[in-house]
């Protein structure tokens, strides 16, 4: 019996599960980590690991709805489909813009990509076949961003420099509706029910859109500089921008709200003379928070007492856009030195 457990436990250091529960052997880096008392925390095959294949900046990234692939964008047009697990291959290549591409996002099934482009157009991509399915023409100058609705309708919002918002249902070539806007758009999302669109612009001003109306419910003012990104928490109720102010910031955007609307303020980050559009993004718990920076520092806050968690050095260039894994704790994000990085964190 002794000898049985003995062999057992050899097993089992000698060996990992793998996503699919099957046991793989042990890496050198996992077998260093042991060793050195550190556990893993998730099921990439290293905890880092660094994807490669982009020719110029990446811009946007996101994990698949399923967290089994990702996918990236930047300044070179393509859109790449990578695995999550394994050894990260990449599965799909993109093409169709004729510019660098700003942002790309999942269907909430993971079935489409909608993507937003310098070359003023958005379009709509089919995953399966790696096909563009509807270029969405309208915008007259750079569209800085774009976002599908959460559920129940195929909506897609945009943002640009031409200074408009665009709706457009994914089915269809051309705008549903257009709201015009004083100043550039540089960050949009819809709101949970997708009857609301909530802006950030070059005036430094969070503005929430009533779409059946047509015009802003309220205004949410604070930072002093561009508003580069925006993010709906899961749960609807409140949303994340970062700010070439240097600060990440929360905002309740539920309907009755007395008093302040922001609720937390975040710094550490780094903007600079690039001037890029830096993401932000919720972990899927809303308890921690994470946003692009141009010191090359991958910063992850705690919601609650608003301090760092993590400094993630690695890239060699500003950090662009970052996502959080849907189920696992892994932090993936897109740099302007062409490359991308996916971080085991602590569970």
């Amino acid at each position: 019996m002794g000898q049985k457990r003995q062999s057992d436990a050899l097993v089992e250091v000698q060996t990992k599960k793998s996503r699919n529960n099957e046991l793989v052997p042990l890496t050198n880096k996992d077998k260093q980590l042991l060793e050195a008392g550190i556990s893993r925390t998730s099921s990439l095959f290293s905890p880092i690991m660094c994807l490669e294949g982009h020719q110029a900046d990446v811009f946007s990234c996101e994990f698949h709805p399923e967290g089994e692939h990702l996918v990236s964008s930047g300044a070179d047009r393509q859109i790449y489909i990578w695995k999550t697990f394994g050894e990260c291959e990449n599965v799909g290549v993109l093409n169709g813009h004729t510019n660098a591409v700003t942002e790309v996002h999942f269907s909430p099934d993971g079935s489409h990509l909608y993507t937003s482009s310098i070359d003023k157009n958005c379009a709509v991509w089919d995953v399966a076949t790696c096909t563009r399915i509807r270029k969405l023409r309208g915008h007259t100058n750079f569209v800085n961003s774009c976002r599908g609705a959460r559920r129940g309708t195929e909506m897609v919002v945009s943002g640009s420099d031409d200074r408009s918002i665009r709706l457009w249902d994914a089915r269809k070539k051309f705008a549903v509706q257009t709201i015009e806007t004083p100043y550039q758009v540089t960050a949009v999302c819809f709101n949970d029910t997708s009857e609301q669109v909530i802006s950030g612009g070059i005036d430094n001003v969070l503005k929430l859109w009533d779409l059946r109306k047509n015009e802003v419910l309220f205004e949410m003012k604070g930072h002093t500089d561009t508003i580069t990104g925006v993010s709906l928490s899961p749960d609807g109720a409140y949303v994340l921008s970062n700010s070439m102010d240097n600060t990440l910031r929360i905002w309740d955007i539920r309907p009755y709200v007395s008093g302040e609307r922001l609720i937390k303020i975040f710094g550490g980050h780094q903007h600079n003379f690039e001037k890029h559009l830096l993401k932000a993004a919720w972990s899927p718990d809303s308890q921690r928070v994470s946003c692009g920076s141009a010191d090359r520092l991958l910063y992850i806050w705690d919601v609650p007492s608003s301090r760092i968690l993590y400094r993630l050095p690695g890239h060699n260039g500003s950090i662009n856009d970052v996502d959080f894994h849907p189920t696992e704790p892994i932090i993936l994000s897109g740099s302007s030195d062409k490359t991308l990085y996916l971080g085991e964190l602590d569970a």
